[in-house]
């Protein structure tokens, strides 16, 4: 474990989130807070107005400090996830993790990452009188959406994953995006955990409070050209775009030279369904059931988080009323175990044929999905949104590659954007089927050709969950709880 030296200054327009947290108020009407929420919930489910969220938008107005006061029930607090990629699946191991430990685990399955998910998600599981039956809360939250959170409640464990280019209609630039990150480094009471190859992430360590410890999740060194970062991505851009001008083969990037940090989970080795960890000098191998290799890295920031509550665990046994010690080949056979959240690598039999849905939302995204995936043997979707949970600037989709698709072409674009889409494509040389903006009519289209082919839906945020709720009228589909947003 590293322990930060000192605190970095905030910038002088920004809100101090240190300071902002307070003790949970309870207002003389909180007792009817649960029965108000709840009933919000059934409202709009039996109407079938409102997403998953509303109810929480709701609870958010009339009782502010619900959130607060209802996690501050946890033994072991919260887990809080954040980044701007692999954030669900992310949270998904660490809460299939620590239930395997013996935990009772208090999470926000959907995926709906703001304060008002969150809080929607706890009319779920609180009783009328408020009672939250949980030992400890992992909760993914939106970079933005993050720093609200932590002036209402301080996060016992931060795992804070990467930051790329994404929606920068949104967040702004990059660098924005970490600074937002940095309230939650700043704020977390137990401990940070960090990527150490995201040299944005890595320099989170200076903020951390001093009696917060730090710990780090990484890669070998020969495993980092396969999960390059956001500055990795776009100097090898500005190198391809030089040795165009200049008639050479660009060389491949070459990473700065970052401090040698300590990591206390690294991923060593990747293959197809499969992983090797280093952990206190033994390599583990597994087999997983996670799609994508990217999600590969994933499983070791999860498996650093858990290392470092079930050592806490440990110690509040008394509290918690287990007696937890799992060892590391625990740990990794939890790992073994997790499946895939709703939309990120999700197979569904659609009348005998295969599909799957991939949700991708910026350049990085995009690019690993598609080298993860060997088009071959499957029709190819791909499905283009552009509301505001998926960001309105669509410019990134210029930043993909799209030409590892040439031998197979697409088969239906679809999407508000689908003839962007289908332009993009066009500048790669790959070969599109069709394209219907209208996203049911196109999914009846795409799996009505070949039928029994593996068919594979790359999809934005809303577009993912356009198809799965089309899916679900035809299909038997899992009810991740998600509603229109």
């Amino acid at each position: 474990m590293v322990k930060s030296n000192g605190q970095a200054g905030l910038a002088a327009d920004d809100v101090d989130v240190r300071q902002a947290v307070a003790a949970p108020r309870r207002p003389w009407t909180a007792f009817a807070t649960p029965a108000i929420g709840k009933g919000v919930r059934a409202l709009s489910r039996l109407l079938k107005h409102g997403g998953s969220a509303f109810p929480g938008k709701i609870v958010e107005q009339v009782d502010p400090g619900f959130l607060a006061r209802t996690l501050a029930q946890l033994p072991l607090g919260v887990v809080l996830v954040s980044g701007t990629n692999g954030k669900t699946t992310t949270t998904r191991m660490v809460a299939s993790m620590l239930r395997s430990l013996g935990l009772k685990v208090f999470t926000n399955p959907t995926g709906s990452n703001f304060t008002r998910g969150v809080v929607s998600a706890l009319l779920t599981e609180v009783s009328m009188g408020g009672r939250l039956d949980a030992d400890i809360a992992v909760l993914e939250l939106d970079e933005a959406y993050a720093v609200h959170f932590v002036r209402q409640v301080r996060p016992r464990y931060a795992l804070l994953l990467n930051v790329m280019r994404d929606q920068l209609d949104r967040f702004g630039e990059i660098d924005n995006t970490a600074r937002l990150l940095s309230h939650v480094a700043e704020t977390t009471t137990g401990t940070v955990v960090l990527n150490r190859e995201d040299p944005r992430i890595a320099r989170l360590a200076d903020v951390v409070p001093s009696r917060t410890g730090v710990y780090y999740f990484g890669l070998s060194d020969d495993l980092r050209p396969f999960f390059p970062t956001d500055d990795d991505m776009h100097r090898k851009d500005a190198g391809a775009d030089a040795a165009t001008a200049e008639g050479a083969k660009p060389d491949r990037p070459v990473r700065p030279a970052l401090p040698a940090l300590p990591a206390d989970v690294v991923l060593t080795k990747v293959g197809d369904h499969h992983a090797d960890f280093l952990m206190d000098g033994r390599v583990y191998s597994t087999d997983v059931r996670l799609e994508g290799v990217y999600n590969l890295f994933n499983a070791a920031a999860a498996l650093a988080v858990v290392r470092a509550v079930a050592a806490d665990a440990i110690d509040a046994a008394g509290v918690i009323g287990k007696d937890i010690h799992p060892t590391d080949d625990d740990l990794i056979a939890a790992v073994a175990e997790v499946t895939p959240a709703f939309g990120r690598g999700e197979s569904i039999d659609v009348n005998g044929t295969e599909v799957e849905l991939l949700l991708v939302k910026n350049p990085m995204g995009f690019r690993l999905a598609l080298t993860s995936f060997d088009p071959a043997g499957h029709d190819t979707m791909i499905v283009i949104n552009d509301e505001y949970a998926d960001g309105r600037d669509m410019s990134w989709l210029w930043d993909v590659d799209f030409t590892g698709l040439r031998g197979t072409g697409v088969g239906m674009v679809s999407g508000v954007r689908a003839w962007d889409m289908a332009l993009r494509l066009g500048y790669d040389e790959v070969a599109v089927g069709d394209v219907d903006p209208d996203i049911d009519a196109a999914v009846d289209a795409f799996l009505a050709k070949d039928g029994g082919r593996p068919k594979r839906i790359y999809c934005t945020y809303t577009s993912m969950l356009k198809v799965r709720a089309h899916l679900g009228r035809i299909a038997d589909v899992a009810d991740a709880g998600v509603g229109r947003e």
